[in-house]
């Protein structure tokens, strides 16, 4: 597979796949809508802060006005709220031989595939733990997950194994047919990162401590995930059929303990969301990343996390864990058949 690697949204995914794909000797550029990230990455190149040292890359930055030329590979990591107009944007540059990755948050692939087909379009699950931590500085906070497949669960394809392969300048990136299934597994996970946001306290006091309601979360959206006939996938410390519905409560205590303790060892103790409310002051992306799911059920919990963060974003000064208190009293009512 040959061709230009354009990562669109250097942000802390894209950032961070830039600059490990540049060290590694691949051509790189970014496009970022951020005028001030550019500049900065054009002047100091792209910073990675890891383990305590920070190292600068050379990478060619621009925004999409003042690109020129075409696209062959593109790494989309947009927030899922920009991808109908990223992906607009793409479609209009691409190479014939392009395609496009959706290294982002979320269920984006259909809305990418109705700009550029789905022939174009590659899947992919992301668990990077990073933050932006001012312009062109990315901060890695560890270790985390990369999984590339095509979509819909078609076979392992060479394209696949050309960008597992070259990823891997990364990390771990693996190729699978089931990326949805990680996909669904991460939706359980990030409903439990999502429900931690609404307080200002690390991620795994707050699962901890509430656990009655990050269970609720997850079955919630595993129950639409088993209507779907998806099979869930297990990453980094996340047992997904742990917390399915009918899951024995010492198997889902056990998992509990081991995702605690993991989240114990990262560097970053609070979730992206929590970052974009209380110190990017900006609108939080999960709540389009779940808009697919709540269109298939009525799920009182999630719906719960996803307007209280919605208040957030117009005061961050309310974050409360007073919230998570009535998250677990609204996981102890009754509730129909699932």
């Amino acid at each position: 597979m040959t061709g230009r690697y354009t990562v669109i949204g250097g942000g802390a995914i894209g950032g961070t796949l830039a600059f490990d794909l540049v060290r590694a000797g691949h051509d790189v550029s970014i496009v970022d809508t951020d005028a001030g990230h550019v500049e900065a990455i054009r002047h100091h190149g792209l910073r990675l802060e890891r383990d305590g040292s920070r190292t600068a890359a050379e990478v060619p930055a621009c925004t999409p006005e003042e690109f020129t030329g075409t696209l062959d590979r593109v790494l989309l990591a947009v927030k899922a709220q920009a991808t109908p107009v990223a992906a607009k944007w793409i479609a209009e540059r691409l190479s014939s031989d392009a395609c496009v990755v959706s290294v982002q948050n979320g269920f984006n692939e259909p809305e990418i595939a109705r700009h550029i087909g789905w022939p174009r379009t590659v899947a992919a699950f992301v668990n990077l733990f990073a933050d932006v931590v001012e312009p062109g500085l990315v901060r890695d906070g560890g270790a985390g997950a990369l999984v590339v497949g095509e979509p819909n669960g078609a076979a392992v394809s060479q394209r696949v194994r050309d960008l597992v392969h070259d990823l891997q300048a990364w990390g771990p990136a693996q190729a699978s047919d089931n990326v949805e299934g990680y996909l669904w597994a991460k939706a359980g996970f990030g409903a439990m990162l999502a429900a931690t946001a609404l307080a200002d306290a690390p991620m795994a006091d707050l699962i901890e401590r509430h656990s009655m309601a990050m269970h609720a979360l997850t079955e919630e959206v595993f129950d639409v995930a088993t209507a779907l006939g998806i099979g869930l996938e297990a990453f980094d410390a996340f047992e997904p059929t742990a917390f399915v519905r009918g899951a024995s409560p010492a198997r889902r205590q056990a998992a509990t303990a081991r995702l605690v303790a993991w989240l114990r060892t990262q560097p970053k103790d609070r979730s992206g969301i929590w970052r974009d409310l209380a110190v990017r002051r900006r609108p939080v992306e999960v709540t389009t990343h779940y808009r697919s799911v709540l269109e298939r059920a009525d799920l009182p919990l999630l719906r719960a996390v996803l307007d209280g963060l919605r208040e957030l974003e117009r005061d961050p000064g309310g974050m409360s864990e007073a919230r998570l208190d009535e998250l677990d009293r609204l996981a102890q009512e009754p509730k129909g058949a699932p």
